[in-house]
């Protein structure tokens, strides 16, 4: 009987200690901790315009998160295909209106009217990919990875 009595002792203190742990920045470690994010600039997608504001190259260091932030503004349906992008990097999630989803693998993503999506992944392989609208050369990222 002592036994049984032990085990829910155990886990409560645990769970207890494991909040204090995370206050003080134990909770998460290696690629996935906040001391290990990137910035990267927001992409927007409208009708004829450049993705970014200030150029068309992105460069990420390998082993690092980032969250990248797409918003389309309505005015023609785009899509953004990056194949060789999305397999040189880990997707943590896509968070598309508020909805979080975690894919194996992505292709290709298309914005049919305005919203937002935002992408969550850790930067792996090095080298140059293209990232934009097929078939356009305005509407068109380098994304490098060192």
């Amino acid at each position: 009987m002592a036994k049984l009595l032990c085990i829910p002792l155990i886990l409560a203190t645990s769970i207890a200690f494991a909040d204090d742990d995370d206050d003080k920045g134990f909770g998460q470690a290696g690629i996935l901790s906040k001391t290990n994010r990137g910035e990267i600039p927001e992409i927007s997608l409208s009708s004829g315009m450049p993705l970014l504001e200030n150029g068309d190259t992105i460069t990420l260091k390998s082993g690092t998160y980032y969250e990248l932030e797409i918003t389309a503004d309505g005015s023609q349906e785009l899509a953004l295909a990056g194949a060789r992008f999305f397999r040189a990097i880990w997707v943590d999630e896509f968070v598309v209106e508020g909805i979080e989803i975690r894919p194996y693998g992505i292709d290709s993503m298309e914005f049919d009217e305005a919203g937002e999506a935002e992408l969550s992944f850790v930067a792996i392989k090095p080298g140059s990919y293209r990232f934009g609208v097929p078939g356009s050369d305005l509407q068109t990222v380098t994304i490098t990875i060192e």
